[in-house]
Order: structure tokens, then C-alpha cells, then sequence
């Protein structure tokens, strides 16, 4: 029985050398590193159409501080910094859309403006921004209204498509989104809303 034991133990260490090398590759080789914990939303990235109303409507000027929570590819806060010359910080937990979002900085050149870190957006302190936005579920909006209610006075709130239940919208504006064809005719592509808020915002009845 003895050189059937050792066959034995030498097939299952071979078989976990085999394994080991075959899961390796997939862990180091990544561009990135996997996200601390799954994001609560599939990234769907906002029209360039949406992004403007949402700038908009938030009335943002010079001296604003923008905060865009699950910021995607960055989009939003560069936008920010190029058309309003504001500071604007991008906040994800997937290291993927971080990585993204610091190549369009990047390519915009707007790095002295934009600041991108990954992070937990429920663990954030959102005291020193004056304007933040939003792409996120309905039920995930309420669950940022403890960390919202502590904005300062006038501080807007821009949410894409979702509402806050529990609180009143001061402004709820469409945009339809369309795209050029080849032969210069427009094709619909569908209508987003935009929800705007002021802090503090009126309990909805």
C-alpha cells in the first residue's frame, strides 16, 4: 500500500501545483485589481446631453466644489472642470472605472482640477461639496440622504433618472437624447430625466 500512498499525495500535490499556476496568471496579470466589494450598479455612462442639464440645473459657478458619486468614466467631474473651471472630485469602488476615469482626466488635461479615488461612496464625508451628482437606483439615493442632509445650505443635489423618495424635487426636467446618422437626419434615442434638490430640500408629502 505504501508506493500507492505516495503516488497518491505526489497526484494531489500536482494537481495543486496545476491549479496554482493556472489561477496565478489571473491574479497578477490583471490591469486591475477586483473591486473591495461588487458595486451596487452596472456602470451605464450618462449621454453628454444628460451630463450638461445636469451641470445645468445644478447652476454650478466658479468657487462650486462637484462630487460625483459612482463617477464611471469620469465624465462628469471633467466636465465640470472644463466648462465651470471648478474643482471636481470622482468617487468609485470599482477599480476599473477609476483607472478610466484618471485616463480622461488625463486626456483633458484637467488633472489641477479633478481628483479621482476609489472608494466606498456610503462611507464618504460629503461636507465640503457644494454640488453632487448622481446615477444611481432610487432605493440607493435614500440611502445616501443621511450623508446628504449634511450639505451645506444651498448645496444641489442632480440625480439622472431617479428620484429621492422622501424628498420633494425642486426641478424635474427631460432631455431627449438623439444621435446623428450618416445622411445628417437625427435619430431618437430616448428620454432621461433630470431631478435637481436643494439642501435643505422639502419633505415630500
Amino acid at each position: 500500500m505504501q508506493p500507492y500512498s505516495k503516488l497518491s499525495r505526489r497526484s494531489a500535490l500536482l494537481a495543486c501545483a496545476l491549479v496554482v499556476a493556472v489561477s496565478l496568471p489571473t491574479v497578477f496579470a490583471a490591469d486591475t485589481p477586483a473591486p473591495k466589494r461588487q458595486p451596487d450598479v452596472v456602470f451605464v455612462p450618462t449621454p453628454q446631453e444628460v451630463v450638461d442639464k445636469m451641470l445645468e440645473l445644478a447652476e454650478v459657478k466658479k468657487g462650486d466644489i462637484v462630487y460625483d458619486l459612482g463617477c464611471g468614466d469620469g465624465r462628469i467631474v471633467v466636465t465640470a472642470a472644463k466648462k465651470f473651471g471648478v474643482k471636481a472630485y470622482g468617487f468609485d469602488i470599482n477599480p476599473e472605472r477609476v483607472k478610466e476615469s484618471l485616463e480622461n482626466v488625463k486626456s483633458n488635461k484637467v488633472e489641477h482640477l479633478v481628483t479621482i479615488k476609489e472608494a466606498d461612496i456610503f462611507e464618504l464625508d460629503l461636507s465640503e461639496a457644494t454640488v453632487v451628482t448622481l446615477y444611481l437606483l432610487p432605493d440607493l439615493n435614500v440611502k445616501l440622504m443621511p450623508q446628504l442632509r449634511k450639505l451645506k445650505p444651498g448645496s444641489r443635489i442632480v440625480s439622472h433618472d431617479f428620484d429621492m423618495r422622501g424628498a420633494k424635487p425642486l426641478k424635474v426636467e427631460k432631455v431627449v437624447v438623439k444621435r446623428q446618422d450618416g445622411d445628417n437626419s437625427y435619430v431618437h434615442e430616448g428620454e432621461h430625466t433630470v431631478y435637481l434638490w436643494k439642501v435643505p430640500w422639502e419633505e415630500e408629502k
